[in-house]
């Protein structure tokens, strides 16, 4: 849609738009700088809604708007249109179709065939295999439940007791476990 194409404030717009799904609408500003509202009528706001219906257009500029479909459905209504605050308004109608679903088998490339480079990155690599970084690094898994068990447990000691004794001993053996696990990872 162009606006200030042929003078200030005007807008030129399709008569007839037909969709079966979500669009965008292009405002192509060909002079200064304005504002343009969109706004759906009830008949194809139960299907779709603008995000925000006042939008400014810089000069010598364009801006998209998405119009976002919601749900299927057929409906015929009018997307109005308004420049710098009712300088000019037009109305496009718009036919929204309900979406056909097509049959099209799925094309398979060759290249799916070959094996695919692997990667350098550890994580991945044990992914791939279902395996868990623990493992992948030969961490005792015993190590590693005792740490959480004792983090679990000294958060839980300094909820009861209460006092800044207590959460202090808590935030020792947290950052000790941290500590722990991380020197396995690395060594």
């Amino acid at each position: 849609m162009h606006v200030n194409r042929s003078s200030l404030h005007s807008l030129e717009v399709p008569e007839r738009f037909e969709t079966d799904g979500s669009f965008d609408v292009r405002l192509i500003n060909h002079g200064e700088p304005l504002h343009v509202h969109l706004h759906l009528d009830d008949a194809l706001s139960d299907l779709a809604s603008i995000e925000a219906s006042n939008h400014h257009v810089d000069r010598e500029s364009q801006r998209v708007v998405r119009v976002r479909v919601h749900r299927p459905g057929s409906v015929f209504g009018k997307l109005k249109i308004v420049s710098s605050y009712g300088a000019e308004t037009r109305y496009v109608d718009v036919d929204l179709e309900e979406p056909t679903e097509t049959d099209e088998p799925v094309q398979v490339d060759e290249s799916l065939s070959k094996p695919q480079p692997k990667s350098s990155d550890d994580s991945s690599d044990a992914t791939r295999r279902g395996t868990s970084m623990a493992e992948e690094r030969n961490l005792p898994m015993p190590v590693l439940g005792f740490g959480g068990f004792a983090v679990v447990l000294a958060l839980g000691v300094a909820a009861v007791l209460g006092g800044t004794v207590a959460w202090v001993g808590a935030l020792v053996v947290c950052l000790a476990v941290a500590a722990a696990v991380v020197l396995l990872l690395v060594g």
